[in-house]
């Protein structure tokens, strides 16, 4: 694509919520549209977490098949108090500080809400399951991280905020996963599953 690294980012970060919101946006063909123009934007993109010789080798990222199963409607009970994490980047980001806004009763498990503190904040939802010893990046996924782009599909809410739906089958990776340039906020503990999640995005094929 050419130009400075930031406006090419700019560009990586307007095309990933293009496609979060791009339709189709529900069921099975949601799901492998949303794959494919992923799959696209990995492999050609420059700024994608995959580098040079990644992209030139034409790998792209693995899927479990979608499960229906794991498309679930659950309650977002909030958290009193607005009660706070950090979380270790172990790179140049630092520590960043979030805010649990409530936590899903899931049927894998309870998962926590973040919300990002600091300029433009966002919603996160880190997670690690027992998958991860075998089949997935074993530092965990995230289902949305919307200050990067991901708006729906992972995690969609209602209007007034007291439900939402969880896709799991769009759970993916975070860049850390692809290859040791990278280092990401990883899931706390509190978000550790015991239950395997076989849906969403499985370990990169060739890390780096």
């Amino acid at each position: 694509m050419g130009g400075p690294a930031g406006t090419e980012l700019a560009d990586y970060r307007q095309r990933v919520a293009e496609m979060y919101l791009a339709e189709p946006r529900e069921g099975a063909d949601g799901l492998t549209s949303f794959r494919a123009a992923r799959d696209e934007l990995f492999l050609t993109h420059p700024v994608s977490a995959l580098d040079e010789q990644q992209r030139k080798a034409g790998i792209p990222p693995a899927y479990f098949d979608r499960s229906p199963q794991l498309v679930v409607r659950v309650p977002l009970i909030p958290v009193d108090g607005g009660e706070q994490v950090a979380m270790d980047t172990g790179g140049e980001d630092g520590i960043l500080h979030y805010r649990r806004i409530g936590r899903f009763p899931t049927p894998v498990g309870e998962l926590t809400l973040f919300w990002l503190l600091g300029y433009g904040g966002g919603l996160f939802l880190p997670f690690r399951d027992a998958t991860g010893a075998s089949t997935t990046y074993g530092g965990g996924r995230y289902l949305t991280d919307t200050i990067k782009g991901t708006f729906g599909r992972g995690v969609t809410l209602d209007a007034d905020g007291r439900n939402a739906v969880l896709d799991f089958n769009y759970a993916y990776n975070p860049s850390c996963a692809y290859n040791s340039a990278y280092l990401c906020p990883l899931a706390p503990q509190e978000n550790w599953l015991e239950a395997p999640v076989e849906a969403g995005e499985m370990r990169y094929p060739d890390p780096r």
